[in-house]
């Protein structure tokens, strides 16, 4: 598929130096040198700058904050020639008076800034699509391995607790010796057409005018086509002809693949299912134009660096083939 602009996490410019993750000597000395660069995530928030600017902000090695960090600093990799890691330190408290994190809200807009740096913790889907490739690559890297590691403290196998390795890309277990690896859970998501008109859904929950692509995750012993067949035919109840693959995106909620695909429907009937889906339409090229450009009243275009939008606008540029 010819690209109107590259997907947003999935630039592939960090080095990830595996061949370094087994020498923890070696990691260790690289943590301590003053030239590497550590990325900050509080509750899942990457330090960010805090002047408005839409970049990280790493702090050094010796960073106090880092006294909070739930565990060892994970390896991101190299970018640039200079080592990078990642550190959880959600044990951190913010100083009086900065803006407490909204939880509950669909996108947390608040930030908390950190003394004795330029930057404040922000989140992710506030940022990524105004982050340099590398950025947005090394912070869903570094969020999505620290959700695993968070839920992933104890062994499945015998119960006990585990231990960090691997500079973080892998926790064994003391007890019994079982490995565990992080995991990606792949989610197809899928761009439905039939003639002039794309098919949109809209989740329960969403904010107002949200709609985007529809997506769902895979099952085991299922095929990407398969797959996309089923959620369509779940959601919907539109029959689903040929399906292409497009492209693919790192997605760190908390930890997915999504697979994006082109469906041809074989019609445009919509049995909607209510728990899946709040509402589901057609919409034609004309109008998905409108949606992009803020002009169409009910419908607001996907967010701005999620792979519905990049696969919607190389449709409506005719780039598909």
């Amino acid at each position: 598929m010819q690209q109107v602009d590259p997907v947003t996490f999935a630039a592939g410019l960090l080095d990830r130096a595996g061949h370094l993750r087994g020498d923890a000597d070696r990691l260790g000395r690289m943590f301590d040198d003053a030239g590497s660069a550590v990325l900050a995530l509080w509750h899942g928030k990457p330090l960010c700058r805090a002047d408005g600017a839409a970049a990280l902000e790493f702090v050094a090695p010796g960073h106090p904050v880092l006294t909070d960090a739930a565990e060892a600093p994970l390896f991101l990799g190299l970018a640039d020639g200079r080592a990078v890691f990642a550190a959880d330190v959600s044990a951190w408290v913010p100083p009086a008076g900065a803006p407490a994190r909204d939880s509950a809200a669909f996108l947390d807009r608040t930030c908390q800034p950190l003394p004795g740096s330029d930057g404040a913790f922000t989140e992710l889907r506030a940022v990524m699509a105004g982050l340099s490739p590398l950025d947005a690559e090394l912070a869903a890297t570094a969020r999505a391995m620290l959700s695993w590691h968070r839920s992933h403290r104890f062994c499945a196998a015998c119960g006990a607790a585990s231990d960090l390795d691997q500079g973080g890309w892998l926790r064994s277990c003391p007890e019994c010796g079982t490995q565990h690896f992080p995991r990606t859970d792949p989610v197809v998501i899928m761009l439905v057409t039939h003639g002039n008109a794309v098919l949109l859904g809209r989740s329960p929950g969403w904010p107002g005018r949200m709609y985007s692509a529809l997506a769902g995750f895979m099952e085991p012993g299922e095929s990407i086509e398969a797959a996309v067949r089923r959620e369509v035919a779940e959601e919907t109840g539109v029959p689903v002809g040929a399906v292409r693959y497009l492209a693919s995106q790192p997605w760190p909620w908390p930890s997915s693949l999504m697979i994006g695909c082109h469906a041809q429907a074989l019609g445009r009937s919509i049995t909607l299912d209510p728990v899946e889906l709040a509402d589901a339409l057609w919409l034609s090229r004309e109008d998905m134009m409108r949606v992009f450009a803020g002009r169409h009243p009910d419908i607001a275009a996907p967010r701005e660096g999620a792979i519905a939008a990049y696969l919607l606008k190389n449709w409506l540029a005719d780039r598909l083939e």
